[in-house]
C-alpha cells in the first residue's frame, strides 16, 4: 500500500502572536523619533526626556515593588552601573536626540541610529576582547559607508570640505551611547534581577539624572508642554515608543530567542523612513535610498549568525 503524502510541516499557532508582535516592535521603536520631531517645538529636550522616563518608571513602578528584595540589593552593590545606564540609555539617547531633532530629520536620524550593533561589535572587541572576524570587519565598513552617503548627501567627494551637521553629529554620539548601554546591561551585575524590574530602575535612573536639566529648562522660560497636541505627543512616546516597544521586544526574545528578535530589529530603517515620509513630509531622496540599502547590508553581514562547524 503507498505511502500517504507527506505534507508540509506547519508552524505551531502559538508562534504566529510572537512573529506578530516582532513585526510591531521595530515599528513601535521607530515611532520615537516621530513624536519626537513632532512634539519638540513645544516641549524642551530634556524636559520631554524627563517626563517620558518618569511617567515609564511610575507605570512599571508595580515591577519595582515584586522584586525590591533584589532591586535593593543591585542599587546599592552597584550605583555606578545604574546610574550609567540610566545616563548612557535615557539621557544621551533620550534627551540627546531629542534635542539633535531641531537640527537633521528624522530620516536622517533614524538611519544612523541604525549603526548602533555595528557599534557594539567595535565596543566589545576593544574592551572585551571579542574575536572579530573578516565578514563582520566587512560589515562594519560597509554599514559605516552607509551613514557617510547619508551624512554627504550622497556626494563623498565633498568630504574634504564638508562640515558636519550637529545633529548628524548628535546622533552619532547616541548610536554610540546606545551601544555601550547594550554592552554594560549584559554581565553578572544584572542576571539577578528580572528584565521588567532591571528596565523600570534604568527608567527611574534616567528620570532622577534629568531632572536638575528639565528644571533648569523650566526655570529659563524653554518650551513647556501645554497643548494637547503636546501632551499627546508625549503619551505616544510613553505609550509606544517606550513601554510597547521595550516589553514587545523582550517577549519576542523570551519566546523566539535572541538572534530571532534581534533580525527583527532589520526593520527599523524602512518603519523609520517610512514614518517620516508618510507622517513628517520629509523629503526621501535617492541617497536615503542608498544609504538605507548600504547600512542594512553592512549590518546583516556583521551581525548574522556564524555558521557551525
Amino acid at each position: 500500500m503507498p505511502a500517504a503524502p507527506a505534507t508540509a510541516a506547519r508552524p505551531s499557532p502559538k508562534r504566529f502572536i510572537p512573529l506578530a508582535v516582532m513585526l510591531l516592535t521595530p515599528l513601535f521603536f521607530s515611532s520615537n523619533l516621530i513624536f519626537g520631531r513632532y512634539t519638540i517645538p513645544e516641549t524642551a529636550p530634556f524636559t520631554l526626556a524627563f517626563l517620558r522616563w518618569a511617567a515609564a518608571g511610575l507605570l512599571l513602578s508595580p515591577f519595582l515593588w515584586m522584586a525590591r528584595d533584589r532591586v535593593r540589593a543591585y542599587i546599592t552593590t552597584y550605583p555606578v552601573h545604574w546610574l550609567t545606564l540610566g545616563f548612557l540609555g535615557m539621557g544621551i539617547c533620550g534627551a540627546g536626540v531629542y534635542y539633535a531633532l531641531q537640527f537633521t530629520t528624522a530620516t536622517n536620524g533614524t538611519l544612523i541610529y541604525t549603526t548602533s550593533p555595528l557599534m557594539i561589535i567595535i565596543l566589545e572587541r576593544l574592551f572585551f576582547g571579542r574575536p572579530t572576524s573578516p565578514r563582520e570587519i566587512a560589515g562594519i565598513g560597509i554599514g559605516f559607508l552607509g551613514v557617510a552617503i547619508i551624512v554627504l548627501k550622497g556626494d563623498l567627494a565633498s568630504l574634504a570640505g564638508f562640515s558636519f551637521n550637529l545633529g548628524d553629529l548628535m546622533f552619532i554620539a547616541a548610536a554610540l551611547s546606545w551601544a555601550g548601554y547594550s554592552v554594560l546591561l549584559k554581565g553578572p551585575r544584572t542576571t539577578g534581577l528580572p528584565v521588567s524590574a532591571l528596565f523600570a530602575t534604568i527608567t527611574v535612573s534616567g528620570a532622577i539624572l534629568l531632572a536638575p536639566f528639565a528644571l533648569w529648562e523650566f526655570l529659563a522660560g524653554a518650551p513647556m508642554p501645554v497643548t494637547w497636541n503636546a501632551w499627546g505627543g508625549i503619551a505616544g512616546i510613553v505609550v509606544f515608543s517606550s513601554l510597547l516597544a521595550f516589553s514587545g521586544y523582550q517577549y519576542g526574545v523570551a519566546r523566539l530567542g535572541a538572534s530571532t528578535a534581534s533580525a527583527f530589529m532589520y526593520l527599523l530603517p524602512p518603519y523609520g523612513v517610512g514614518l517620516a515620509v508618510l507622517v513628517l513630509g520629509e523629503p526621501f531622496e535617492a541617497h536615503h535610498a542608498v544609504g538605507i540599502l548600504t547600512v542594512l547590508s553592512g549590518l546583516v553581514l556583521a551581525t548574522a549568525p556564524r555558521r557551525r562547524p
